[in-house]
């Protein structure tokens, strides 16, 4: 093999993204249903100076097979996030967003570790707007909020395109289920890269967390991933899926989101036409964001 081919690795934007597409623990009591045993709606509530901290953790194993060379990497991140409400914005809900804390280490069998220097947007804040349902209307401010690993330079639109879970918008009892969907995208000056993201909502239950009443609402999601861009002069598409559960919290009394835990897999091909090389990649990603403090 020639160092050229030695040398060639799938870059870890997607292993980035598919751990912030599912991105702790508190202390739950036992499973109960609502008093009265009516349906509940579900919906945030984000009045004028409300202040929510998230903690996230996500760990992600990689393995590549080029030609017969197996590369693996393991990549580990954590994040505070403080949304701080400013009021309303028309219907929806505009946020102030500051980056407490981020850190992201990896750790190749070919590349040896690094961690990218994080410190340039920590401290920094942008405004996002929410809806009541979940959506997240407008993310635009993440954008300017930028890093670099090896030679790309990356902003934070995508750790907050599907941070919150998205709501049913009517009355529901349990088992009741509700579809949602999302895309994610990223797109650096080598390679732009795509997961399209179906998920299957459930109501299970509910349980007690820090004093509040929480919906457990256990999550199927399958996703589609796609993109293209280029490395080392040569051009290379790569196509998978990732399929996975989550199961997430959220305040009924209160409308906040409290935590999540996600497990996924994923399975991908890189197909590179110069080389003559298919690369067949697979993944695997345990995430965790909970809720640290509230005001």
């Amino acid at each position: 093999m020639t160092r050229k081919t030695t040398r060639f690795r799938f870059p870890l934007v997607a292993a980035c993204l598919l751990a912030a597409a599912g991105l702790a623990l508190t202390a739950a009591g036992p499973s109960s249903a609502p008093a009265d045993g009516k349906a509940v709606v579900l919906e945030y509530r984000m009045p004028s100076g409300r202040a929510l901290t998230y903690r996230s953790s996500a760990e992600e194993a990689q393995i590549m097979d080029v030609m017969g060379q197996i590369i693996d990497t393991q990549t580990g991140g954590t994040s505070t996030f403080t949304f701080t409400s400013k009021g309303r914005k028309d219907k929806d809900f505009l946020l102030g967003v500051t980056i407490d804390d981020m850190t992201m280490n990896i750790s190749s069998s070919v590349q040896g570790n690094m961690s990218p220097d994080m410190s340039g947007i920590k401290g920094k804040s942008f405004d996002m707007v929410l809806s009541p349902l979940g959506s997240e209307v407008d993310i635009t401010g993440a954008e300017a909020l930028t890093y670099d690993i090896e030679a790309e330079t990356r902003n934070l639109a995508s750790s907050f395109k599907m941070y919150f879970p998205d709501l049913p918008g009517r009355s529901i009892d349990v088992g009741d289920t509700w579809p949602s969907s999302g895309v994610i995208e990223e797109n650096t000056g080598m390679m732009s890269i795509r997961v399209d993201i179906q998920t299957v909502n459930t109501l299970e239950g509910f349980e007690t967390i820090d004093g509040m009443e929480c919906a457990r609402v256990s999550a199927e999601v399958k996703g589609a991933i796609s993109g293209s861009g280029s490395q080392m002069g040569m051009d290379m598409t790569f196509a998978g899926t990732v399929s996975g559960k989550d199961v997430w919290y959220f305040a009924v009394k209160e409308g906040i989101y409290v935590k999540t835990t996600s497990e996924s897999t994923s399975e991908m091909s890189v197909d590179v036409p110069a080389a003559g090389m298919t690369i067949p990649v697979t993944g695997t990603t345990k995430s965790e964001v909970m809720l640290t403090a509230r005001k």
